[in-house]
Formats: structure tokens, sequence, C-alpha cells
């Protein structure tokens, strides 16, 4: 049970990047998932949900950093703890 006192708030502006400045590496200490639209995502790069947005990797293709090119998908969002 102390487990689920332990964890932090879920911020309302995230990404996995860890350069960016949206990253919180206590919040992914846990395991996190995202809703979108009512359903369950798992290929989500980034979220905001005051906004309403995701972004998701556009297929296979590479910017000239080799990072994933992102599409912004707008819709509903929620995240939480697994």
């Amino acid at each position: 049970m102390s487990d689920i006192n332990s964890r932090p708030e879920l911020p309302d502006h995230l990404c996995i990047d860890a350069r960016s400045p949206f990253y919180n590496a206590a919040v992914f200490e846990h395991e996190i998932g995202i809703r979108f639209n009512g359903k369950e995502r798992k290929d989500v790069e980034e979220y905001c949900i005051s906004e309403s947005w995701i972004k998701v990797p556009a297929g296979k293709a590479l910017d000239r950093k080799g990072q994933p090119l992102l599409m912004k998908l707008k819709g509903k969002v929620e995240a939480f703890y697994r």
C-alpha cells in the first residue's frame, strides 16, 4: 500500500525524451498508461491533458538526429498509473 502513496502526481504535460523540459524521471519509475479517446495507447511519446493532445511516432520516419517524427493528435487524454 505504501507504494501507491509514494507515487508522484502525474503532470499535465509529460514527455519520455530526457532532453525535453517536460521529462520527469520520478514519474517514469512507475508504469504509466495513457488513454486517448477511450482507448489505451502504448506508443505515446508526449502528452498534454489541458490542451487535449498526444504526440505519437509517424510510422518509421526519422528526423536528421535519428529521432522518430511525431504527429500531434487531438482528443480526450487521460493519464494513469497501472
